[in-house]
């Protein structure tokens, strides 16, 4: 008999279905709502610099190079979020706390509901916050749910399941999305009380879900309260850098973020530049929805099929030869198409195999290096790498600030990219080596 090529993701027990699908649907209407309001937000703030720029202490900046100034302060953010996400999930657990920052967000949704229709700088800049805002904190608080609702044999069947639900969220608010603004039919007010509507449904979801998620494990709950005892971020420094395995695992992740952040610059730069201002939303709208219609047929067709068959190291080159040929193709032929190539490129296979794939790289370690290097690295590397890139391509971009050189970015990237590959090759391989003993 064939075997079942999506077995893989959908290999649930038939007791488990409501746990999952409620779970599921949750991270779909999450997903959802961050996919509204990234392409709102993007729109809104770089249609409001196109025309005179943003002036800061005294240097004028394009409406692209306000946009990275916008991303150290999303990290700003991020570290607060962080701290407020820390102090409630010492008192709520589970679906309480999915109920207090739906709360928050509802709030939040009407009262900015009542002023994206007459954008001031104001506006551009704590809606553009706002919308990182909402990813940080509901991602964050979904997967704390998640992983404190499934034991881990469980987790191994229903991750594949509830993680192409959020996918599919990305691939389906952005198609809608993309439909309702070329009918005109909606204005962004709309759109956010569209969102609010999504958001009590969020906490009606997590209801029933919790109504089926597992009990507590007394010693799950003691390894993490003995876990956070000690610092695990300093803890796990001194194990990355005492292994070439993590610092390779390093270097994918923070090479990612430079490589991305350069991208998602060019990326912008065409839109604001090639696009005329009143269509610069829908614009970042059509990309955003043929990114996430990629990542979903990644993840559905390619994901499982590519680690299984050919190993994790072979997965985790997609992205980086993805990137490469996006770069070279918007090098050559700097435009709108080739600009959106580059978030496809990016997005489209990070959100899936990619992620997948370096997830997967912990799974041969220790439990103490998957939790404290994993933790450094989730919580530094990251951030620092971003912080890095931003700095790096504003300070580009001053020297470079004409659209028509934008494109020589792609050079830097391509460097980028050849030690990304390296560092993924040395990974795979010794992930293999790993496995087989």
């Amino acid at each position: 008999m064939a075997k079942n090529p999506f077995k893989q993701i959908f290999d649930i027990k038939r007791s488990e279905l409501p746990q999952s699908l409620s779970m599921g649907f949750t991270f779909f209407l999450i997903i959802c709502v961050f996919w509204i309001l990234k392409p709102i937000k993007k729109g809104i703030f770089l249609s409001f610099y196109k025309s005179e720029g943003f002036t800061f202490l005294g240097t004028l900046y394009s409406a692209e190079q306000a946009e990275l100034i916008a991303k150290v302060l999303n990290m700003v953010v991020a570290f607060f979020a962080v701290w407020v996400f820390s102090m409630l999930s010492n008192k709520l657990r589970r679906e309480k706390l999915m109920y207090v920052f739906s709360a928050f967000f509802v709030l939040t949704l009407i009262l900015f509901s009542q002023f994206i229709g007459s954008v001031s700088s104001s506006v551009a800049w704590s809606f553009y916050l706002y919308g990182d805002l909402f990813s940080t904190l509901m991602v964050a608080t979904f997967f704390a749910f998640l992983n404190d609702s499934v034991n881990p044999d469980s987790a191994k069947r229903l991750y594949g399941l509830i993680g192409f639900g959020g996918v599919a969220g990305g691939a389906f608010s952005t198609t809608t999305l993309r439909g309702l603004q070329k009918s005109g039919a909606f204005s962004n007010e709309q759109f956010l009380l569209m969102c609010v509507g999504i958001v009590i449904l969020i906490a009606i979801l997590s209801f029933f879900a919790s109504k089926y998620s597992e009990s507590e494990n007394p010693t799950q709950i003691k390894e993490s309260e003995e876990a956070k005892s000690g610092n695990a971020a300093i803890e796990g420094g001194k194990l990355v850098l005492s292994s070439r395995y993590f610092l390779s695992i390093v270097a994918i992740v923070g090479l990612y973020e430079m490589v991305s952040t350069i991208m998602d610059f060019q990326f912008s730069s065409a839109i604001v530049n090639l696009v005329p201002k009143e269509e610069i939303g829908e614009a970042f709208t059509t990309a955003f929805a043929t990114t996430n219609v990629v990542a979903m047929f990644v993840q559905l067709f390619l994901t499982s099929f590519v680690m299984s068959r050919f190993g994790v190291g072979i997965a985790l080159l997609f992205l980086p030869i993805a990137s490469m040929l996006g770069s070279v193709g918007f090098l050559l032929f700097p435009s709108v198409l080739t600009g959106s190539l580059l978030n496809t490129a990016d997005n489209g296979f990070s959100y899936s195999i990619n992620q997948s794939a370096k997830e997967a790289l912990y799974v041969p370690t220790s439990k103490d290096e998957k939790y404290k290097a994993k933790a450094f690295i989730d919580m530094f590397v990251q951030r620092f790498a971003k912080a890095l890139a931003v700095g790096l391509s504003l300070g580009i971009t001053m020297i470079f600030q004409e659209f028509s050189a934008i494109k020589y970015l792609s050079l830097l990237t391509a460097v980028i990219l050849v030690v990304w590959i390296l560092a993924v090759k040395y990974a795979g391989k010794r992930f293999k080596e790993l496995t087989q003993n």
